[in-house]
This record gives structure tokens, sequence and C-alpha cells, in this order.
């Protein structure tokens, strides 16, 4: 099992940044490919990005790319999302998520380690 813990989230004015941050523990970090989703007050949750085990391979949601970065630190158990250009849509709890190591994609139910969520908040 892994045990994932966010943490980064804040109120910010858009168009400012954050970076948040997903603390691993218990199994090799390195055997799970991560993902951050989020999701809004009255919406499903959603997928926001991806990265392999390896963190060579990312991948995102249309609405975030080019403002958004998914990176790794397996030394550090740790993935990261760097939210930069904040806009009031971008307002969720943002939560990080693990899955098989073999895994690619934006399928919730495929990510088994889930973290409590971190809440994201930006104002207009």
């Amino acid at each position: 099992q892994v045990q994932l813990v966010e943490s980064g989230g804040g109120l910010v004015q858009a168009g400012n940044s954050l970076r948040l941050s997903c603390a691993a523990s218990g199994r090799t970090f390195s055997s799970y490919a991560m993902a951050w989703f989020r999701q809004a007050p009255g919406k499903e949750r959603e997928f926001v990005a991806g990265i392999s085990w390896g963190g060579r391979n990312t991948y995102y949601q249309d609405s975030v790319k080019g403002r958004f970065t998914i990176s790794r630190d397996n030394a550090k158990n740790t993935v990261y999302l760097q939210m930069n250009s904040l806009k009031p849509e971008d307002t969720a709890v943002y939560y990080c998520a693990a899955a098989d190591r073999s895994y690619r994609g934006d399928d919730q139910r495929k990510y088994t380690y889930w973290g409590q969520g971190t809440q994201v908040t930006v104002s207009s």
C-alpha cells in the first residue's frame, strides 16, 4: 500500500501561481504512475494531469495545458503540480492518486490510492 498526503493549497488571486505537493509513504514510490485530479463544488471529479513512473511522460487535461506542470522526484517520494496563470474556474479540491506503474491515462477507476485532497481557491 501507499499513503498520499497533499499540501500547498490555498487562496490566491487570478493570474497568480501555486505549487501543490503530494508526499507518498509505504511501498516504493517509483512503482506507481501518479496523477492529479480535482473536484469543484457541485461537479464530478476530473483528471488534471498525469505522469509516468519514471517521469518521462506527462499528459494533461486540455484546459490546463500550458499553465500547469506535473513533475515528480522519486528520491523524495513526491509528486508536484505547478499551477500558473490560475483562473477562478480552477477552484476545486485537488487530489493526488497512484496507479500501477504500467498505466497511463485519466480513468479514475485505475487509480488505487488517493490522498485526502487540498483546497485551491482562486479569486477574481
